[in-house]
């Protein structure tokens, strides 16, 4: 028996994910894949189980690829679901699922991931923030972070989805198991760090959200203000190991908790030094057009123009005086 529940799966490229994703929600009674010109037999493999693909094409503003397919797609159910091609959705979860959506007064549940990395779940090192997930239809939407083609994202990657109504979190965790290599793993945390570099200067020039959002019921609320004490704290990717590696117990993870957390703190090694690259690039470009407007004789003329009218202005004299 189908649930009442759309499900949403943004992809490009994930023909070695699409499969079990899509067999995890066979349950739920409408499955989009919102594909974005895929060459590696995506679309193929999804349309065999019974999918409806979509093609997004992108044009470089606002929305992106999750809030274009909220607002866009022939949704007919109540409940809407936002699910990443490398996610499952275990029995236990979806046994939890029908009954949320029971609800009457709940507009939204949070997810906490169930992070798998070289074969091992990180019980530890990265028990993942909630994620708003699974929402009534027309509830919510994904925030708009200003960010557009930075990073060469069509997608909503880190922006949360923000429910207008209470919301409530779900027990059983969502299954993250991608079945792509370590290197293209690297890889794509590689252009994650592009995004966040960006993104970063742009949140230390906005006010640090209020110390009491730390005691707030809502997760979101709590991440954005840990978030901002943490971009304004030196020497991020020593904390950042110490933190998953010993105070989270990431130690107990075995091996591939430590390269986990060596990754992390690398990630954020490469986010502080790309920061420093555009800080640099900006500041000799400033240099260079400062010079250039230095050097350039209608530029003098009109200084030396300036200095000519304002000896000469008694109106300009008196105020000075």
């Amino acid at each position: 028996m189908k649930l009442p529940v759309s499900v949403i799966i943004p992809t490009k490229n994930e023909s070695e994910n699409i499969l079990p994703c899509l067999r995890s929600v066979n349950w739920a009674d409408q499955v989009f894949v919102v594909d974005s010109q895929s060459t590696d037999g995506t679309t193929e493999k999804a349309k065999e189980l019974g999918a409806t693909v979509i093609q997004f094409h992108y044009d470089g503003g606002w929305p992106k690829k999750k809030n274009w397919a909220m607002k866009n797609l022939p949704i007919k159910n109540d409940w809407l679901m936002i699910l990443d091609a490398d996610e499952r959705v275990t029995d236990e979860l979806r046994d939890e699922i029908s009954k949320a959506i029971l609800s009457e007064d709940i507009k939204g549940y949070y997810l906490q991931w169930k992070f798998m990395f070289l074969g091992r779940w990180q019980k530890h090192s990265w028990s993942h923030g909630w994620m708003l997930r699974l929402l009534r239809r027309d509830a919510g939407e994904y925030e708009d972070l200003g960010m557009r083609a930075e990073g060469g994202w069509d997608n909503e990657v880190h922006e949360n989805i923000v429910v207008n109504g209470k919301t409530s979190c779900l027990k059983k965790p969502l299954l993250h198991k991608s079945n792509q290599s370590l290197s293209e793993w690297i890889k794509k945390q590689n252009q994650f760090s592009d995004w966040n570099a960006i993104r970063r200067i742009r949140q230390l020039q906005d006010k640090v959200p209020p110390a009491g959002n730390v005691l707030s019921r809502d997760p979101l609320k709590r991440r954005k203000f840990l978030k901002a004490m943490f971009l304004r704290t030196p020497c991020k990717p020593f904390i950042m190991f110490n933190y998953l590696y010993f105070i989270k117990l990431g130690i107990l993870d075995g091996v591939s908790g430590f390269y986990f957390c060596m990754l992390r703190a690398i990630h954020e090694f490469n986010i502080s030094a790309k920061i420093y690259e555009m800080k640099l690039t900006e500041r000799k470009r400033t240099e260079k057009r400062e010079t250039t407007i230095q050097n350039n004789p209608c530029t003098t003329i009109r200084k030396d123009a300036g200095q000519i009218i304002k000896a000469h202005n008694p109106v300009l004299n008196r105020t000075q005086n």
